[in-house]
């Protein structure tokens, strides 16, 4: 029994004795949590902190209300983007896209569910419903009136949907969410092209009115696909940037495995449909060169029609060939059949052609001038777009084919912010990146340039610099002087004004400065006396 107190001393000498492995494991995870902490101090007093969520709510609010004028902008938008389709004109398509107003709804569906506000999401939910309805059964009756009723290649693109336009939807709801909660309403213009709400739903009503299954379920399903995603992804935004709600702690847990799971919902067929796709290009271009093969390589498959419905699969194609080979679709059809290993039916049409120089030289000359056309259409297209854009008659586009410049004055839009125009310009141009477009947008107010103070690092003190937004603001002032020619005031305290000055050096432009008071408050820009309307 005299063991015992020995023993005790024994553990207490063992507690007392430094444990340096434990210390040692638990010091990059107290590293972690300070980090951690660090990081969600930040977020809630620099990013969260500075959002007016009740100036957001208040506007998602009113702008997601059923009304007249609600009413016309969704007949007028279903109206363009039903006629856009059946004309297969892509720039009447994005006309469509730009005055839909059923991004508000749904956007308030979002903030509706992440704040908890059951009314709110009722309001919301019933003026997406009626909008969607009446959207659908207006394009039908302009359909059964209509007498075009063939299904277009806008059309045909939007029955469909795959995993891709998920994606496109995720993204584009992030950038509008974002936007709508940092007051970045310019970017919304954009976000309304890449998300595309009303072009599908314009082609259910095609759909209906024509009584086409396969049209009527692929588009709505991608219409589908659209609000769910841009709805769960603004509640998510909403939650992550510390939207109050009155949510429980576990009602919030539900809501994220619900947002969750409804996404992987929706990536299931849509994965499995983008697979298919993916497939039936696959087999196009092995049908295109198995043609080729059996021909010796001398051919020109001028058209190739493949049918995937049917069972066995049939491709049609016409073949440009100096020599007329007996038994090429049943050699086609047996190397076909091998390569994709299911039955396929191959039809081919052989068009004999010359192979003396002069056939040659016809064919080039052919050759040349459908090159002409494809060009003279690009431009054609691209002068449509802007005129569109800018709200101009296409006369008033100027475009230049030879040196693939494009230029358009646009017309004073009510609410369109420089930065908007700014955004109209670089959409277009990221279409047609072979080409220079300029647009030239009305005198317009300049954001304000803001600074913010940059921590120690190092041997380096503290300093001020622009804000990420401060830079965009320069960069934004930037373009507008090199469209409109005009000169810009820069006001405000000596030192902000020389971080501002020096910025707009690097973009090749001299600023009239006026400076009063010390510090870095926001510096105002703004056009010279000359420059004003």
């Amino acid at each position: 029994m005299q063991s015992e107190p020995t023993s005790d001393a024994a553990v207490s000498a063992s507690t007392a004795q430094p444990d340096n492995s434990s210390t040692t494991s638990a010091r990059p995870t107290r590293g972690f949590a300070e980090v951690l902490a660090t990081f969600r101090g930040w977020w809630g007093h620099d990013v969260t902190g500075t959002v007016d969520q009740i100036a957001v709510i208040e506007k998602r609010r009113s702008e997601g209300q059923l009304s007249a004028r609600y009413l016309l902008m969704v007949s007028m938008s279903a109206g363009i983007a039903i006629l856009g389709l059946l004309l297969s004109s892509p720039a009447v398509v994005i006309g469509a896209m730009l005055l839909s107003p059923l991004m508000d709804p749904i956007m308030g569906v979002g903030f509706a569910l992440a704040t908890g506000d059951f009314k709110w999401l009722r309001q919301s939910g019933k003026s997406l419903a009626i909008g969607t309805l009446f959207a659908i059964v207006f394009c039908a009756l302009i359909v059964v009136i209509s007498p075009l009723q063939t299904v277009t290649s806008e059309i045909a693109a939007r029955t469909r949907p795959n995993l891709f336009d998920l994606a496109v939807a995720f993204f584009s709801a992030v950038a509008g969410a974002y936007a709508m909660i940092r007051g970045r309403e310019g970017t919304i213009v954009g976000v309304a092209i890449a998300t595309a709400l009303m072009p599908p739903l314009a082609v259910v009503g095609f759909g209906l009115a024509t009584l086409n299954g396969t049209v009527f379920w692929g588009s709505l399903f991608l219409f589908i696909t659209n609000l769910t995603a841009i709805a769960l992804t603004a509640t998510a935004m909403a939650r992550i940037y510390g939207f109050s709600t009155s949510l429980s702690e576990k009602q919030t847990q539900w809501q994220a495995i619900l947002i969750f799971a409804a996404f992987v919902a929706l990536a299931i067929p849509l994965f499995l449909s983008l697979r298919q796709i993916v497939w039936e290009s696959q087999a196009t271009r092995q049908a295109s060169n198995v043609v080729m093969e059996v021909f010796g390589g001398r051919a020109t498959v001028s058209q190739l029609e493949p049918s995937f419905e049917t069972d066995p699969m049939q491709v049609t194609a016409t073949v440009l060939t100096p020599e007329i080979i007996g038994d090429a679709e049943s050699r086609a059809q047996a190397l076909l059949s091998r390569q994709l290993d299911r039955p396929v039916e191959v039809s081919l049409t052989q068009l004999r052609v010359g192979t003396s120089a002069q056939a040659a030289e016809e064919a080039q000359l052919a050759r040349a001038r459908a090159q002409e056309r494809d060009a003279l259409e690009q431009a054609r297209n691209i002068a449509d777009r802007l005129s569109l854009l800018a709200g101009v008659p296409v006369e008033e586009v100027t475009v230049d084919r030879d040196r693939r410049r494009a230029l358009v004055t646009a017309k004073p839009l009510d609410g369109a912010t420089m930065d908007a125009y700014a955004e109209l310009e670089r959409r277009i141009d990221a279409t047609e990146p072979e080409w220079d477009i300029r647009l030239t947008p009305p005198v317009r107010p300049l954001p304000p340039i803001t600074f913010e103070q940059v921590p120690a690092e190092g041997d380096e003190p503290a300093r001020w610099a622009m804000t990420a937004q401060g830079a965009r603001a320069v960069a934004l002032a930037a373009w507008a002087q090199n469209r409109l020619g005009l000169p810009i005031t820069v006001s405000g305290s000596a030192e902000a004004v020389a971080i501002v000055r020096n910025a707009f050096s690097h973009h090749n432009l001299s600023v009239t400065t006026r400076e009063s008071g010390n510090g870095y408050a926001p510096v105002t820009v703004s056009w010279s006396p000359q420059g004003s309307d």
